[in-house]
């Protein structure tokens, strides 16, 4: 029998991503992505934010290292695994780890220095559910 272990977040981007090689070559690109949750009904209503370390790998992550930056929002499809380890304090903390399989941005774009340059240049593709190309609001020409 098959079986699938699968994650899909959107949240938003807490830290620029980190390019690195593995010591046999292969790059690796980490970064934190915080997804925020509403509890609660009028005047008990809380938020809290849950906070996953994604790693992108191979050919993902160098698309991820020139498309992602910190505050911008994403979707993230990947693998799940949490991670126990024990803090600087000697206490035992959760991390929230996803191994991502692919990463849509889903906000309005910007070139990685915030300026006014071609953003459209600088944004990745947007891709529909068969990855055809969907519809951009910013390809309109009026």
């Amino acid at each position: 029998m098959a079986s699938v272990s699968k994650i899909v977040i959107i949240g938003n981007v807490g830290r620029d991503p980190e390019l690195r090689m593995t010591p046999n070559g292969r790059p690796v690109c980490e970064f934190s992505v915080a997804v925020n949750r509403v509890t609660g009904k009028a005047e008990d209503r809380q938020e809290q934010t849950d906070w996953y370390r994604v790693s992108c790998w191979s050919t993902l992550a160098e698309r991820a290292q020139q498309w992602i930056q910190k505050g911008r929002l994403v979707y993230i499809e990947g693998r799940f695994t949490p991670r126990t380890y024990t803090d600087r304090e000697g206490k035992e903390r959760l991390s929230l780890d996803i191994s991502a399989s692919d990463f849509q941005m889903l906000d309005a774009r910007r070139d990685r220095e915030g300026g006014s340059g071609d953003a459209a240049a600088n944004a990745a593709p947007s891709r529909g559910p068969e990855g055809e190309k969907s519809f951009d609001p910013d390809e309109i020409p009026f």
